[in-house]
Formats: structure tokens, C-alpha cells, sequence
């Protein structure tokens, strides 16, 4: 009955420690947290009695990590999936309880393979293994993951060399450290570790100047535009043209910049039939001497398909003044990683007719290739990505080419209303700028619309919930940094490596035991 009660005890205080470590992240921004949050799980892990119950702890922390740092979905789901309060949390736990799967692995992989003077080496692997599977499997959802939470402090520095994955690994194995110093060992194992975190910490500030980017003498002026459309009005047909004609008179005064953003699906009218507006809006980007970059959805009759992208509009290079618009013009961009139910639906034959939810508008979207060219307007190229391919580094990595400049994203987060999602959103945006040393243009509909230096640091944000523009001058960058050189594959040589030396340890150690025992 003790075990039981410390079990039951130990999952509670996960969850509690889980549920909290959302405040490590924005808007909060506690980037210490995750040390402590993870230790004790850490401390209950290496107490626990079978790999099953550190599972379980493991389960409960993801719990309440999940529960908490990603109910902003709810409100989409609550909102616009027509789905009664019963099913619509049912539904929400599904995901928290899948997602919850992946601390619990980690949790039983390091007991599993439990090594007690190894124990920050091992946890940091199997975590950093559990967040690589759920980076992909079922299409991926890195959302929240650890290195996140220090975008503006503590081992931001990292994010040039070993980008989010790598200062998750390093979180992983402090947390593990300072676990360690609770343990019944000889005194080097118990702190050492606790020594070496703490160097790691120190020298952030000191990697500045191995980021391997540098600014140039060139920069540009750009205008981002957010329409703040309410989502219940975004698709309603009398709704299109006071929705383009408001993006409009919102660019028309400030139509100087050399570039224009526009949101995710700005323009709420399929491109084919939206052929004289973006004609219209093509001349005046040409006559004002500005490229515009807009999201837009297409749809071709003849195939069924259909695409989220992005176009650009009026000028593609400095010097030459390109001639009408036309449909199916090379300069755009589609969405590969689509959002599912919310822009694909698995098993859509039968899911469609279960509830509303699974029945959104322009939720049936074909895929964009994984790798496309820039963009190019008005003489500078961006790397784009749509709503949350921002959260993927592989898939921006892909994309980057010795002519990026400037990183774009486009999103929509009125789904999301005021909780933290958004502001969410914009966080892993700033990481990117980080990892890859370029400054970053991110335009919504709703907000958090704003311009990211490439150190990963705000220098304007819109008001969320207001329909206005940002005025801003971009310093532009050169150079590559390590990580973009590199990108995961030391962590996973290093993980890799952990394995390996931990499964030879332990059967070396079992060879001994087999030999005193002869």
C-alpha cells in the first residue's frame, strides 16, 4: 500500500510539474523551469521500481506538460468544430494522452537501459529520441519542445550551432544533473555532472561570436499588413471583396516599401476566380515599384486539387518591371506539412461524417513538395513557410539556399483566439531566425504579427486583435551558421553514441556478474 500511495503520489506532482512547465515558454517566459521540471521527473524516474512505473511517471508528467501548455487547441476545437463539451474535451484528451506517449518512453527507455553513473548522458538521449519521433510520426507536432523555452536567455547562444534540438538535449541533461546530486553514489558521480551543466551555462554568452553569420551593408523596408478578419467571416462569400478591399486601403498608404506582406489566405477568393483583383493588385505593385507577397488559396477544377500558397505580385527582380499577371505563374510557394483535420483528414471516408469538426472549410488540401524554390520579389529571396512548418528546422533547412535572405512566415491564429498559442507560435518563429542567422517576417490575420532580427530578437510586433501594418527597415545578413552547415546529425552521432556506450557498459557489467558467479 506504500508503494501504491508514493506511485500515486509521484504521478500527481508530475502532472503539477508538467502543468507548470508551460511557463517556460511565451508569454511567460521562465526559461529556468525546465531544469527543475525535469528533474523531478528525473528524481522519480530513478526510484522507480519497474520500467512500467517510470512509464507511468513519464505518462503523467507528458499529462499535464500537454494538458496545459497546449489547451489554446481547445479553443478551435470548442469554437468551430461543432462539436458538443463532452466530445470536444474527449477529443483534447485523445491528443494530450497521445503526445503524453513520448515523455513516457523516454522515461522507460532510461530505466530500461539504467546505468546510475550514466543517468544525464541516458536521459538526455532517450529524450532527445522521444522528441525526434514526435517531430515526425503522424505527420509531427514539436510543439513546446524544450529549447524553445530559452529563445530570449539562457542557452539561446546555442541556437547557431546545435539549433532547438541540441539546447533540449543540453536542458534534458541538466535537469538530469541536478538530479543526479540526490543520488546515493560516490561523490564525483554525484556532482560532476552538475559541474559540467553549469559550464554550459556559463559559456552561452561567450558563443556569440561563432554564430557564423555577420550583417550586411544592405537592408530593406517592408510593410506587413494584418487584416484582423474574423474567423467566423473568412469564408462567407459576401464577405470576399470587403475582405481584399480592406487589405487594400490598409497597404495603399504605405505601398513605398519595397516589400508587401500579406497574411495566410489573405485573399479569401480561389486564385482562378480571383484573376482581375490580382491583376489590379499586380499593376499598382508595378506602378509603386514593390513586390506583394499574399497567401492565397488555388484550386484546380480539372484534377479536384487544391493548394494553400503564396504568390508574389508586381516586381520579381530591382531592375526589370515584369508585365500582367497570369495564373499558374512559377513565383509561388505551396504548403507541404499540412495541418491535419484542420487542412488534410486521415481516414477522411469515414471521419468526415462524424462530426462537423472533421467537415471544416478548406480542409482537403493537396501537398507542395518538400523542397521549392524561394521566393524572389523585388530582387530578394525569402524561404516561406505556412502556419506551423515553422515549427519544422529540417524542412526550413531543406529550403535554404545560398541566396536566402530573409525568412517568411504566414499564419492565421484567429483559431486560436487570446490564449497562448499564438504567442506560442511567434516563439519558434524566433528560434529559427536563430538557427539559421536571417531575419524573419512573420504576418498573420489576428496577430502576433512582427519583424524578427537575426538574433532572434523582436523589433516590431503588432497588437493582436487590431487591424494595422508594420513599417520596418530589415538589416540583412551573410554567412552561414554551424547549425545550417551541420544541422542534427552530431546530436544524433552523440546519442548514438550514448547508446552504444551504455549497452556495452551494461553487458560488460552482466559478463562480470556471470563470471564471479562461475
Amino acid at each position: 500500500m506504500l508503494k501504491l500511495n508514493t506511485a500515486v503520489i509521484g504521478c500527481l506532482l508530475l502532472a503539477l510539474s508538467g502543468g507548470l512547465n508551460t511557463l517556460a515558454f511565451a508569454p511567460y517566459t521562465l526559461w529556468w523551469l525546465p531544469i527543475f521540471s525535469l528533474a523531478l521527473l528525473v528524481y522519480f524516474i530513478q526510484r522507480a521500481t519497474s520500467p512500467r512505473q517510470a512509464c507511468l511517471y513519464g505518462f503523467s508528467y507528458g499529462l499535464g506538460w500537454f494538458g496545459v501548455g497546449i489547451s489554446w487547441v481547445h479553443v478551435s476545437i470548442a469554437d468551430f468544430g461543432g462539436l458538443p463539451l463532452i466530445a470536444s474535451l474527449s477529443l483534447m484528451l485523445l491528443l494530450v494522452s497521445y503526445l503524453a506517449l513520448f515523455p513516457a518512453f523516454a522515461a522507460w527507455l532510461t530505466l530500461r537501459l539504467k546505468q546510475p553513473k550514466y543517468m544525464p548522458l541516458l536521459f538526455a538521449a532517450s529524450w532527445t529520441l522521444a522528441e525526434w519521433l514526435r517531430s515526425w510520426l503522424l505527420t509531427g507536432f514539436p510543439w513546446l519542445s524544450l529549447g524553445y523555452s530559452q529563445t530570449s536567455a539562457g542557452l539561446q547562444h546555442y541556437a547557431p550551432l546545435i539549433g532547438e534540438t541540441g539546447i533540449s538535449f543540453l536542458l534534458a541533461f541538466a535537469a538530469a544533473a541536478l538530479a543526479q546530486a540526490f543520488t546515493l553514489q560516490a561523490v564525483f558521480a554525484r556532482y560532476s555532472y552538475i559541474v559540467i551543466a553549469g559550464i554550459i551555462f556559463i559559456l552561452s554568452p561567450f558563443l556569440q561570436p561563432f554564430k557564423g553569420w555577420q550583417n550586411t551593408a544592405e537592408s530593406v523596408s517592408v510593410l506587413l499588413v494584418q487584416g484582423n478578419i474574423k474567423q467566423a467571416l473568412r469564408w462567407e462569400p459576401d464577405q470576399e471583396w470587403p475582405t481584399m478591399l480592406k487589405y487594400l486601403d490598409l497597404t495603399r498608404p504605405h505601398f513605398q516599401a519595397d516589400i508587401v506582406i500579406w497574411p495566410e489566405a489573405a485573399i479569401p477568393k480561389l486564385e482562378p476566380l480571383a484573376d482581375a483583383f490580382l491583376d489590379n493588385l499586380n499593376q499598382a505593385a508595378l506602378y509603386q515599384n514593390t513586390a506583394v507577397i499574399s497567401g492565397i488559396l488555388d484550386y484546380n477544377a480539372k484534377t479536384g486539387e487544391a493548394w494553400n500558397n503564396l504568390i508574389v505580385l508586381g516586381k520579381k527582380t530591382k531592375h526589370a518591371k515584369e508585365g500582367d499577371y497570369h495564373y499558374g505563374h512559377a513565383n509561388r510557394y505551396s504548403k507541404h506539412h499540412l495541418l491535419p483535420i484542420g487542412e488534410f483528414v486521415p481516414f477522411e471516408s469515414w471521419l468526415r461524417t462524424l462530426a462537423p469538426i472533421f467537415d471544416l472549410p478548406m480542409s482537403s488540401f493537396s501537398r507542395g513538395a518538400y523542397v521549392q524554390p524561394n521566393l524572389e520579389a523585388n530582387g530578394h529571396h525569402f524561404l516561406p513557410a505556412i502556419c506551423f512548418e515553422i515549427a519544422f528546422p529540417q524542412q526550413i533547412a531543406a529550403n535554404f539556399t545560398s541566396d536566402t535572405e530573409i525568412l517568411l512566415t504566414v499564419s492565421n491564429d484567429a483559431w486560436f483566439g487570446d490564449s497562448i498559442g499564438p504567442q506560442q507560435h511567434l516563439q519558434i518563429a524566433q528560434m529559427r531566425a536563430l538557427e539559421f542567422g536571417r531575419p524573419l517576417l512573420r504576418a498573420t490575420n489576428t496577430g502576433v504579427t512582427a519583424t524578427i532580427n537575426a538574433s532572434g530578437q523582436l523589433q516590431q510586433r503588432a497588437p493582436q486583435f487590431s487591424a494595422t501594418v508594420i513599417k520596418d527597415n530589415i538589416q540583412l545578413t551573410s554567412g552561414m551558421t554551424p547549425y545550417q552547415v551541420w544541422r542534427d546529425w552530431p546530436l544524433r552521432i552523440s546519442c548514438m553514441a550514448i547508446f552504444i556506450v551504455i549497452l556495452f557498459s551494461r553487458r560488460r557489467h552482466r559478463d562480470l556478474l556471470t563470471t564471479q558467479t562461475k
